[in-house]
């Protein structure tokens, strides 16, 4: 890929001059009333509620990955998937980071008191993924959690057999039982990430809209190329989701403004707000759909969820 031709150097750096605080120049103009939503020179496209499904599965299964910490990657996977639950579709979202993130943002539980995580759904033959599954308290949305025990894996899994496609063997006992599963990885692109990608129809990868952001999009870009290439041919970048955007400063402006550049039409035209509800709802177990179903992040992560499900393929999985 010539990194210059997309908007970004070899590092992930922005290249180029434009003037970004000049109107006429930046493609970034007034938000929606939802705030999240941002006008672009592409054609406004207003994406429909999804109908309901005749039938559930095979699941789509999404990876949402990004080797730097710290950019609304379990955040985007909770309310994102309780966002598509409401629209009918049954979603399981995985917890793939060691830390359980997303186990605690989603069911207030207690990693370090759970029997069994998805470390044992890897690790040992006689856990299925019926045994570590977990209902949630949002209709449509189950979740397998993840604790410290994780860590291990990554060293344990070297020694094993197509040790690259464990999560996807685990997963598929359960894939004509859900329409989506979300995958949060782990903020590196070691094993771990790797199998998820290897199980993974699609990507999506959550950027912060801040400089610092974007140093790591051609490694992490070079890694999905290799899985593509090697472990995965089905795999596709599903898109590029701006987020803890601050359309007041310049800086997040021309930091948006260069992801629309370098990936144009992979660039999803939601774009998610910072704000304290989501901080907020994390602490209180709930995603932001229900924790304050009226705020502008859930607003925004309805529309993500109409715009995510319009641009899949209609060929059964997860559309």
């Amino acid at each position: 890929m010539n990194w210059a031709e997309n908007g970004v150097d070899a590092s992930g750096a922005p290249v180029g001059g434009e003037d970004l605080a000049d109107p006429v120049t930046n493609p970034w103009g007034t938000t929606r009333d939802t705030g999240a939503q941002l006008r672009t020179k592409r054609p406004e496209r207003d994406y429909p509620v999804p109908g309901p499904l005749d039938e559930h599965g095979p699941a789509r299964i999404v990876a949402l990955c990004n080797q730097k910490g710290g950019v609304g990657k379990t955040t985007t996977t909770i309310n994102l998937g309780a966002a598509i639950a409401e629209f009918g579709r049954r979603v399981l979202l995985v917890d793939f980071d060691p830390q359980g993130a997303l186990s605690v943002g989603l069911g207030r539980l207690d990693p370090r008191e759970l029997d069994l995580t998805v470390y044992n759904l890897l690790m040992q033959r006689d856990v299925a993924v019926e045994d570590v599954l977990l209902k949630t308290d949002i209709d449509g949305l189950d979740l397998i959690p993840s604790n410290i025990d994780l860590s291990a894996a990554e060293v344990q899994l070297v020694g094993e057999v197509a040790r690259e496609q464990m999560l996807g063997r685990a997963l598929r006992p359960v894939i004509d039982d859900y329409d989506v599963v979300l995958i949060d990885c782990q903020p590196s692109l070691g094993l771990l990430t790797v199998n998820a990608l290897t199980a993974a129809d699609g990507v999506i990868v959550p950027l912060e809209c801040e400089f610092f952001a974007l140093r790591g999009v051609a490694l992490l870009m070079d890694t999905i190329q290799k899985v593509q290439e090697r472990l995965n041919e089905r795999l596709v970048i599903d898109g590029f989701l701006g987020t803890m955007y601050d359309p007041r400063t310049l800086h997040a402006r021309e930091v948006l403004s260069t992801i629309v550049e370098g990936f144009g039409d992979k660039v999803y035209g939601t774009v998610i707000n910072r704000t304290v509800r989501f901080p907020d709802a994390t602490v209180a177990g709930e995603p932001i759909t229900r924790f304050d179903s009226s705020s502008a992040g859930a607003k925004a992560y309805r529309e993500l969820a109409k715009e995510v499900l319009a641009r899949w393929p209609l060929s059964g999985r997860g559309a």
